[in-house]
């Protein structure tokens, strides 16, 4: 439950202002079509973060306990550090219609998401917490959707509204406190 609460936590905070979540605005004004595209995010997301995950997994039954400890704790400073750069919606991002609402928003929010902050996040999260591969990936994506659904129901006027140059700096915060933690604890954070 813990790997599952961090991750949504992070992920949620995170993905304010992310560039994903500018394409969900984005989606939402050009389409407005909403169940096409909160289904659609959430596929990609599925997909993406359980590729990731898969990945961290991976990573930490290669990488010996020291070692991973210092990645992991250097990895989430280093977070904290690309949270505080605002993203922007590159015009390489942005869909083409031609494959219905649904699927445009898969590959879109899909390719997005490839290198994105919430996608290392989610390696990360899941080389921290090995035994509990399911609860970060459910985390990650609930964390994308808690950030997303609103971004796609509200549009244009939440956007406008959201302190997020406070909430990056809650996020970075919060993934700088991770990565001394991981650097402190030692042996003890990890599994």
């Amino acid at each position: 439950m813990q790997a599952f609460l961090i991750a949504t936590g992070l992920v949620a905070l995170a993905e304010i202002g992310d560039k994903t979540q500018l394409l969900a605005f984005m989606l939402a004004a050009r389409f407005k079509r909403p169940v096409p595209i909160v289904l659609g995010i959430f596929v990609a997301t599925v997909v993406n973060h359980a590729a990731a995950g898969a990945l961290g997994s991976w990573i930490t039954g290669l990488i010996g306990p020291d070692v991973l400890r210092w990645i992991l704790g250097l990895s989430f400073i280093a977070m904290a550090g690309w949270m505080l750069i605002p993203d922007k919606l590159d015009e390489d991002d942005t869909p083409k219609p031609g494959h219905g609402v649904f699927v445009t928003t898969v590959v879109a929010f899909f390719l997005a998401e490839m290198g994105d902050k919430t996608q290392i996040a989610t390696v990360a999260l899941a080389a921290r917490f090995p035994a509990d591969f399911i609860g970060v990936v459910a985390g990650t994506t609930a964390g994308m959707m808690l950030a997303n659904v609103p971004a796609v129901l509200v549009g244009g006027k939440l956007a406008q509204k959201l302190p997020v140059k406070l909430v990056h700096t809650v996020a970075a915060v919060i993934f700088a406190v991770l990565g001394v933690v991981t650097l402190v604890a030692g042996g003890q954070l990890l599994g």
